[in-house]
Formats: C-alpha cells, sequence, structure tokens
C-alpha cells in the first residue's frame, strides 16, 4: 500500500511557499517512496474540497496524510475527519469565515497573481466545511504563540485532547518549522 501526504497551503499562498517547500525537499530526500502531493489549491472552498478530494479519491485505498497551514489547517480538519487520517496543522485557522469577513472583495495571489473575490457565499462555503466533532488522536496541532494572524488560543481550545506543541514567541509563517519535520514523521509513524 503506498502512502501518500498532501500538503494543503494557506489563504493566498502556493505550492512555493517556504513550508511548502521545506517539506516537499525534506520527504524527496528522507522518504522518497512517500508521495508528496503539494497542489496549487483553488481559490473557492467549494472548488478547492472538490480538487482535493479528487487528488486523494484517485488513490482510495492508499495510507493518505494530511498537512495544513493556516487555512489549509482548517481543510485538513475536514479531510482528516471525511476520511478517518491523521493530520498535522501548522498555526491552522479555526474560524476562517469570521476572520475573512474583513477580506470581502477582491484579492490578488502574491504567488500567482490570480485574482478572485471574496464573497459572502466564500464565507458561507468555509461555514459548511466546519468540523464540530473532532476525532482528537487524529491530529498533531502545532501553534506559535505570536502568530499576528490567527489567535493561537483558538486552536488549543479546539484540539485540546489532540497532541499539541505549544511555542513562545514565533510568527504566522512558524519560525524554524523545519525542525519540526522529523517530529511530523513521528506523528505520522511513517517508517
Amino acid at each position: 500500500m503506498n502512502k501518500h501526504i498532501l500538503y494543503i497551503h494557506g489563504f493566498i499562498s502556493s505550492p512555493q511557499s517556504h513550508k511548502a517547500q521545506l517539506t516537499k525537499a525534506y520527504f524527496a530526500q528522507h522518504f522518497p517512496s512517500v508521495r508528496f502531493h503539494c497542489p496549487q489549491v483553488a481559490s473557492t472552498p467549494k472548488a478547492a474540497i472538490k480538487q482535493l478530494t479528487k487528488i486523494v479519491e484517485e488513490c482510495p485505498d492508499d495510507d493518505w496524510y494530511f498537512i495544513g497551514s493556516s487555512l489549509g489547517g482548517y481543510f485538513s480538519t475536514y479531510f482528516a475527519e471525511n476520511f478517518q487520517r491523521p493530520a498535522v496543522l501548522i498555526n491552522p485557522a479555526i474560524k476562517p469565515y469570521e476572520l475573512l469577513i474583513d477580506y470581502l472583495g477582491e484579492q490578488t495571489n502574491p504567488y500567482t497573481q490570480e485574482t478572485f473575490h471574496v464573497t459572502r457565499s466564500f464565507v458561507d462555503d468555509l461555514k459548511c466545511l466546519e468540523q464540530q466533532q473532532i476525532t482528537e488522536k487524529n491530529y498533531l496541532v502545532m501553534v506559535q504563540t505570536h502568530d499576528e494572524v490567527l489567535n493561537y488560543q483558538e486552536a488549543v481550545e479546539k484540539f485540546d485532547n489532540s497532541q499539541l506543541i505549544v511555542q513562545q514567541g514565533g510568527d504566522h509563517s512558524f519560525v524554524e518549522f523545519e525542525k519540526m519535520l522529523p517530529t511530523i514523521v513521528n506523528f505520522f509513524q511513517l517508517p
């Protein structure tokens, strides 16, 4: 049975982001048999879920592991619950539908230059993806307390019975993320 990692980047981010590139390089070097997927996630919630579900369903009998950063952490929670597979969440968005109210209107992805609109239906679609019940053992949640975008306490409260790593300081990018990659491998119990 093949093993796959689906890395889901955050809002207006890209597979070219620093964390995504570090993760891809680490698995290529240390776990070349693990298939690493990190697509440019579609800009709207409905399209993103459809796109990412299609990737997983192409190999339904294989083992899947999810890594999500920020909004990607919110999406990873959706997939961890729907496929009952483990997920690592990095400074995850817990209620992005509240945060993105401040982003209504036109947005441009700085990596791709794609322009799209955050609308009320965009926000409502995010709300529909919220997972009220979580399978606590499925998660490793990593937060840094000086995250300038998200309130790390929300993640600590939602995932209080999951495996939590709370680092003092840092920021939303998760400073020195590369040092956490062996911890992620251990959580996934990769050989």
